[in-house]
């Protein structure tokens, strides 16, 4: 279970302030239908995690432990560096009325914000470093649930008191932080 509570706390930390949640902001805003939209992040999480975490867990079998202890640490520290770059989101319109059109354009919006995010870059290197790959693969799907469902049920209402800059600075401090504990371990 240590894998799944790892897989876990990396993602929802690196979630904070990352594109993927300012589209669940705008979408909550604009449409105003949790459900299919917590849905939609479910389902579109699964499918590009599990396709990174098999990614990562081909690597495994390729490289060394120690090699794979400098890569971790390195994407760790990446990953901190990178939190630290406020990301933006094209707010143009996407047509869905309807539950079924917020549900597919959450989906398909989501997973495309995935491809090459951070936190499918985390999920590429934990499932390189732990296994098995399936507690892996639950646990970013939990972390990206638990960062982006309170976003979804509170909207936009308070959008603007949010403290994102601060918030993008603490998890960045938290991966370095990592990147050094799995470097010295």
């Amino acid at each position: 279970m240590q894998t799944l509570l790892i897989s876990t706390v990396a993602v929802a930390v690196a979630e904070i302030g990352d594109k993927t949640q300012l589209l669940s902001l705008i979408l909550a805003a604009k449409y105003r239908k949790p459900v299919p939209i917590c849905v939609g992040i479910l389902i579109a999480t699964l499918a590009n995690h599990a396709l990174a975490g098999w990614m990562g867990s081909a690597l495994s079998g390729l490289l060394t432990p120690g090699m794979l202890k400098w890569i971790v640490a390195a994407s760790f520290l990446a990953i901190g560096l990178w939190t630290l770059v406020p990301d933006k989101v094209d707010d143009g319109e996407v047509p869905a009325r309807g539950n079924r059109g917020v549900l597919a354009a959450t989906l398909i919006a989501f997973f495309l914000a995935e491809m090459g995010d951070k936190t499918q870059v985390a999920t590429v290197v934990l499932a390189a470093q732990y296994s098995p790959l399936w507690q892996v693969v639950a646990g970013t799907t939990i972390g990206m649930l638990l960062a982006n469902v309170p976003v979804v049920w509170l909207g936009s209402r308070f959008a603007d008191r949010l403290p994102l800059r601060a918030a993008r600075i603490s998890a960045a401090i938290l991966f370095v932080a990592l990147a050094i504990w799995i470097a010295l371990r």
